[in-house]
């Protein structure tokens, strides 16, 4: 499933960036069913990932509530983080979607 974000425009920003970042505490998905088929998508990227060396777009949220979007591979997620290609983490509570190509 593709995430089809809301705002016209999207901050595109690098995975290094990543750890000059703030995120809340609380998840950005307040429906069950969304968190649920965000973890689905999030094990699909893996596999994108580390099968195929393929890269997405992953729609999140920071903590001062701006959307950026990031182009990237993800290499490893659990029910907190998924880990990107570069080391580098991403809270799975800061994602809003992500988009597979």
């Amino acid at each position: 499933m593709s995430f089809i974000p809301s705002a016209p425009t999207i901050e595109i920003v690098e995975k290094e960036e990543l750890t000059t970042m703030l995120f809340a505490s609380h998840d950005v998905l307040t429906d069950k069913a969304a968190r649920q088929r965000r973890r689905a998508d999030a094990d699909r990227a893996v596999i994108l990932g580390n099968a195929y060396h393929g890269k997405l777009d992953i729609y999140f949220q920071t903590a001062d509530g701006t959307a950026k979007r990031m182009i990237t591979t993800v290499w490893a997620a659990d029910s907190d983080h998924i880990t990107l290609k570069s080391g580098t983490s991403l809270p799975l509570r800061a994602v809003l979607g992500f988009d597979f190509y």
